[in-house]
């Protein structure tokens, strides 16, 4: 017994000291894993507070000193400091200052031989302050630079009359070397004018298939854009970028983001309640100026004129970079006109003036007089009822029913006295208004002269006679009436 007694205590004091050791085993992986992730939740903790105190401090945060740099840029704080974020990137606009501009309102009109041989005196009149002369274009087909036919007459008389000028040139370049070219081309023929307000890049009709630029992308046109403007600007002008709203708006047809940041805009944007009823377009975008009608009134300007307001002006005139080198020009008498081109001799059927230009009403352009039996060159038959003839060395013109290709032509037989001093040439033609025209009862706009009645476009009559005073006798409903030839035109 007491040997298994004995036996029996060994048995349990070796699985007593077992225990123990499986026990402090135990304890010690407690201990080991305790340290281990207690170390790693301090080091968590302690770069999360690195963070929050580097978003707290800002610019004020230790930089970190790159030891590639030279010693004296290590030095300077900002050139070794990197932020630890990237802004978003700005472009800075780089859009011409000058330095007597200010931020006047002024108003104006843009002009083409459209508008045809404008009066500058009354034009100045009605209180424009500057004008965009178109000074010439592109052609579409042939791709060649032509000059406006009224842009130097323009200029010139607009500057006599105290009008600040600005210009525009229509592109339809389709390569970098075709903009340069344009650009050259302008600033050559603006060199001896003062031009004040911008040079403007207009481009136009691109969409159409039969355009020169139809297969250009909205970059790439752009770019002809900014290769024009920037030779402009380094020619001393102001560049301008011209278009309508639904072109810029979005970067639809131009990268509008681009042009914005380095010229100033020009948008045309036309509603039915417009300047200065309102003071703004309705468009998002920046811009310099505003095209807010192209069916403007202008005294002096026969034709719908665009009207303009310019968010600038100038507290003085620009200088021409070559004075005196703009040449005096008169004003172009065909202007407006189409002619047909034809070289026949002509004879007068009566008496007919020839005239400087194609105006009646007053005998101070009239040159010569050409009587019936004497002959002239014919070279041109226009759409507008008159003739361009040669006359003694001089380029005249007189109105087409006066004269006749048949050299026999007998004048005929004078007719009774109407009772008026104004005589008449009888003709038999038909003729109706180019517009709206007064038919009156005696050949004159004083009194005791009543209008009857106005003869509209389409309306068609007959015309029994015409005199050298520029009035016609015309049959209307059975009543011989008077108006003014000038503004009636022949029906073939």
């Amino acid at each position: 017994m007491s040997g298994k007694r004995a036996r029996k205590k060994r048995e349990r004091y070796i699985l007593l000291k077992a225990f123990s050791a499986v026990l402090a085993a135990g304890l010690i992986l407690l201990l080991a894993m305790f340290l281990l992730f207690g170390v790693k939740d301090k080091e968590e903790d302690s770069l999360a507070d690195s963070v929050q105190e580097t978003e707290v401090s800002g610019t004020d945060a230790e930089p970190e000193v790159k030891e590639d740099l030279p010693e004296e840029i290590q030095e300077d704080p900002q050139a070794s400091y990197e932020p630890e974020e990237t802004g978003t990137e700005v472009q800075l606009s780089t859009v011409k200052k000058i330095a007597t501009e200010t931020e006047d309102i002024t108003l104006g009109i843009d002009v083409s031989e459209f508008q045809g041989n404008i009066n500058w005196e009354e034009a100045a009149q009605s209180g424009i302050d500057f004008v965009m002369v178109r000074t010439g274009y592109r052609t579409a087909g042939s791709g060649q630079i032509r000059e406006d036919a009224c842009a130097r007459y323009n200029l010139q008389e607009a500057q006599k009359y105290g009008i600040h000028l600005g210009a525009y040139f229509f592109s339809t370049a389709v390569t970098e070397e075709e903009a340069r070219e344009e650009a050259q081309w302008v600033k050559d023929f603006l060199a001896g004018y003062p031009m004040t307000y911008p040079v403007a890049y207009n481009c136009e009709g691109f969409q159409n298939t039969s355009s020169r630029q139809y297969s250009l992308t909205v970059e790439e046109r752009s770019k002809l854009a900014e290769v024009f403007l920037d030779d402009i600007e380094a020619g001393g002008y102001t560049g301008m970028f011209y278009a309508a709203k639904n072109e810029l708006a979005g970067n639809q047809l131009w990268t509008t983001e681009t042009l914005e940041l380095k010229y100033r805009i020009w948008v045309a944007q036309y509603s039915s309640v417009t300047y200065p009823e309102i003071q703004n377009p309705d468009y998002m975008g920046k811009y310099a100026m505003w095209q807010y009608t192209n069916k403007g009134s202008v005294s002096g300007i026969d034709e719908p004129v665009d009207l303009n307001v310019a968010y600038f002006g100038y507290s003085e005139t620009t200088s021409a970079q070559q004075e005196g080198a703009a040449q005096h020009v008169e004003a172009d008498p065909e202007v407006g006109v189409t002619f047909e081109e034809v070289n026949e001799q002509v004879t007068s059927k009566d008496v007919t003036n020839l005239r400087s230009t194609m105006e009646q009403g007053s005998d101070e352009n009239v040159v010569e007089k050409l009587r019936n039996g004497d002959t002239a060159v014919r070279t041109g038959k226009g759409n507008n009822g008159w003739s361009r003839v040669e006359y003694n060395g001089q380029t005249l013109y007189a109105v087409s029913s006066y004269l006749t290709t048949d050299l026999s032509y007998t004048p005929p037989a004078e007719e009774p006295d109407d009772g008026f001093k104004t005589k008449f040439t009888a003709v038999t033609e038909n003729v109706t208004a180019k517009d709206v025209t007064n038919l009156r009862n005696r050949p004159s706009v004083e009194a005791p002269s009543e209008v009857i009645v106005q003869l509209h476009n389409g309306e068609v009559i007959a015309r029994t006679g015409v005199s050298d005073l520029g009035w016609s006798r015309v049959e209307y409903n059975g009543q011989t009436l008077y108006c003014i030839s000038s503004y009636l035109q022949v029906v073939e």
